[in-house]
């Protein structure tokens, strides 16, 4: 089935870090062809059609690993999203008493299950961040208790797009036996993530965003120790110990209950099949350098975090001084086709450790399908939007 992605005239996407847009043909080509072709459920029945699911599964939980440098196909559990990836891990492992490290960065995602389990007895402590959005290890240090357990650390910030040093928080974790839980969700597909090197316990990340794939499932990947000590958030059929009138404890199976999004899944295979790193992160480097240094000749404008593109991710937000920023980028889609997500971004945190709250900021945000001309009329339009005449460069 041939499938052929086109975009509207003109029409300049920079919401990547919401959701990657356009996917891969091969992405939808996958899905299409599972629909089409296809339509088996996993670990429900038997014949061709289910082995063929079977087997897309095993080899996404194999590039999975692979990609993020884990260890064990059994522990690389399939979820709906990096949210439901951060909830099995919070609630299945957090008791009362327990108390959590938390970056200052911190997506709801991680911030309303704190403060729901806060209910049930679980405190946290909030880690500094520097005004370019760096997190401040020797505090967190000092924050440690005898009764914190855990630390969560946003490894790329969907605000301000600062990269923190999630290896340096993995040695921190290894001293005080600490669980280290890693959000990805900014990073996976954009960055190395090495669960291994970073000396992780979990690590969630979602399809949809710099992995290019479809949305609807993610990945959640545990060590030996995690997995053993989480309970599932939720119970029902796995297709497997059917008689069994208990959640199985074998892995994967403990974690991944119900009929998994196939379509996706096929997507999400394809996706990760596609994935040369190196020259994503050089592409998208380059787009950065660019946009940083337009920016920097427009007057009245605030860029949230550090100007130096090798410490972040292709997301920038702007605060344009003096105007309301959600108008701002109504202007951007209406005058300029340029799609841009302003806001609080579901990061009210952050916001407020960048001093962009409440009034929030408008971010614009890459993948390696931008191109050097959209950054340019991007600028260019933000230069309009100021009322600053334009900065076109020429590619």
């Amino acid at each position: 089935m041939q499938v052929r992605i086109t975009k509207k005239s003109m029409e300049i996407f920079m919401d990547q870090a919401a959701t990657s847009y356009p996917k891969p043909e091969a992405v939808i080509r996958a899905m299409a062809d599972y629909m089409t072709s296809n339509g088996a459920s996993l670990h429900r029945g038997s014949g061709k059609r289910v082995q063929e699911v079977e087997f897309a599964v095993l080899n996404l939980r194999e590039r999975l690993c692979a990609l993020f440098n884990h260890d064990s196909i059994k522990r690389a559990i399939l979820t709906s999203g990096a949210t439901m990836a951060l909830n099995t891990v919070l609630f299945g492992s957090l008791k009362g008493g327990d108390h959590v490290l938390v970056d200052s960065l911190a997506h709801n995602a991680v911030v309303r299950p704190l403060f729901e389990l806060k209910k049930r007895g679980v405190t946290f402590s909030k880690i500094p961040v520097s005004p370019d959005g760096l997190c401040d290890l020797e505090a967190a240090e000092g924050l440690i208790t005898p009764s914190t357990r855990m630390l969560i650390l946003t490894h790329a910030s969907n605000v301000c797009g600062t990269i923190q040093d999630a290896e340096a928080f993995g040695r921190l974790c290894k001293k005080h036996d600490l669980l280290y839980v890693l959000d990805a969700a900014q990073a996976a597909g954009h960055i190395p993530v090495d669960f291994t090197a970073f000396n992780l316990d979990a690590l969630a990340v979602p399809s949809h965003k710099g992995l290019l794939g479809p949305a609807g499932i993610g990945a959640l990947l545990l060590s030996a120790r995690l997995a053993q000590e989480t309970e599932p958030l939720v119970f029902g059929g796995t297709g497997s110990l059917s008689a069994s009138e208990t959640q199985p404890e074998l892995l994967p199976d403990k974690f991944e209950s119900g009929t998994p999004n196939l379509p996706a899944l096929f997507g999400f295979l394809a996706a990760i099949e596609s994935i040369d790193l190196p020259t994503r992160r050089r592409h998208e480097l380059e787009l950065s350098s660019r946009f940083t240094d337009l920016l920097s000749r427009i007057p009245n404008l605030r860029l949230l975090g550090s100007p130096e593109p090798q410490s972040r991710v292709a997301v920038f937000s702007l605060d344009f001084l003096g105007q309301d920023n959600g108008i701002v980028a109504a202007r951007l889609e209406n005058e300029f086709n340029i799609y841009t997500r302003s806001g609080l971004h579901c990061a009210p945190w952050a916001h407020q450790a960048l001093g962009s709250f409440p009034q929030g900021a408008v971010r614009f945000s890459f993948s390696n399908f931008t191109t050097c001309e959209e950054v340019d009329l991007a600028a260019d339009a933000v230069a309009g939007v100021v009322g600053s005449g334009g900065v076109k460069a020429g590619c």
